[in-house]
């Protein structure tokens, strides 16, 4: 995960944000989980920026969208466990960045006005910014 593209990725989910008039916090770690870029929106709470770190790091380290880890835990009894892991957070807006197959990393928004907002900027920025890099490698 280079820093031009980790900036890329938070450009494109805060302007996604923006198109619905909303703010929000994007973070972006590499395959490591290290933070890489974080842009936060105008007027958007502090505990906003610790979240959409965790929901980054979420998506990364289960290589599965937060929102999915979210309705897993309530719909799937022996997933609630998933609920103890401090460093997890289960809320939309958490999306695995992968390139040809590979997790390369994770994208985390939150603020936005509920997890499905966050969840939509998210995979716009996804789908802006990955989809023509994958096959090119």
């Amino acid at each position: 995960m280079s820093l031009a593209l980790a900036k890329r990725l938070a450009d494109a989910a805060v302007a996604s944000c923006r198109t619905i008039g909303k703010e929000a916090v994007v973070a972006v770690v590499d395959r490591a989980g290290n933070l890489v870029a974080l842009q936060r929106g105008d007027d958007i709470g502090p505990h906003n920026t610790l979240a959409a770190q965790r929901k980054a790091f979420t998506a990364l380290s289960t290589k599965t969208s937060t929102a999915a880890l979210a309705e897993r835990a309530v719909t799937d009894p022996t997933s609630r466990n998933l609920l103890t892991i401090p460093e997890l957070l289960l809320l939309g807006g958490g999306m695995p960045l992968l390139i040809d197959g590979d997790v390369i990393g994770g994208i985390g928004v939150a603020g936005s006005g509920g997890a499905a907002n966050d969840q939509r900027c998210a995979t716009q920025a996804i789908a802006q910014v990955l989809a023509p890099v994958s096959g090119r490698r």
